[in-house]
């Protein structure tokens, strides 16, 4: 693919994932279901362009959505897991099984506590959120990060789709 192909590709993909925040924004159940079809929007950037040109679509479309999206949360989620499909063909490389499960199960929860921990510095704690039982809190870890094991398996059966289908039917 020549450079101009690239470009725009990148240029109309980027833009894409915006507009799934941006529309995300509107419904507050999408809090997390729009982050992730931003990044499967983004995954042809990934395979075609390589991780640079991804790195810089996840920062373009996480600071637009930061400006524009009315949900700052969801923008937030963006911004702190929307690379992690640049960073998954790294972990993938891991030998063993246990190790690659470790470590998204070690940076998902790094992820969760920093960005919980800085929403609740930035936009002041919630009344809902004041009287968490601990029981509940390691809950709610344990649900996000099942929940991330899922993307995970989602992200590694759209990226085989985008090689054996979408890619051709596309550019051939």
């Amino acid at each position: 693919m020549n450079a101009s192909r690239r470009m725009a590709l990148c240029g109309m993909l980027t833009a894409l994932a915006v507009v799934i925040l941006l529309l995300g924004g509107l419904l507050p159940l999408a809090t997390f279901c729009a982050p992730v079809l931003a990044m499967a929007a983004l995954l042809p950037v990934l395979e075609e362009c390589g991780p640079r040109a991804a790195g810089i679509a996840w920062a373009a479309t996480s600071l637009l959505a930061l400006l524009l999206a009315a949900d700052r949360e969801m923008a937030m989620v963006m911004l702190f897991f929307g690379w992690y499909p640049i960073l998954r063909p790294r972990i993938a490389r891991m030998t063993s099984p246990l190790t690659r499960l470790a470590a998204k199960v070690l940076l998902c929860s790094a992820l969760i506590a920093l960005l919980y921990s800085l929403l609740l510095k930035l936009m002041g704690p919630a009344t809902d959120l004041a009287g968490l039982s601990p029981v509940l809190t390691v809950m709610m870890l344990v649900l996000a990060n099942l929940t991330f094991l899922l993307l995970d398996v989602a992200l590694g059966r759209l990226t085989a789709l985008w090689h054996r289908r979408l890619r051709n039917f596309l550019f051939h």
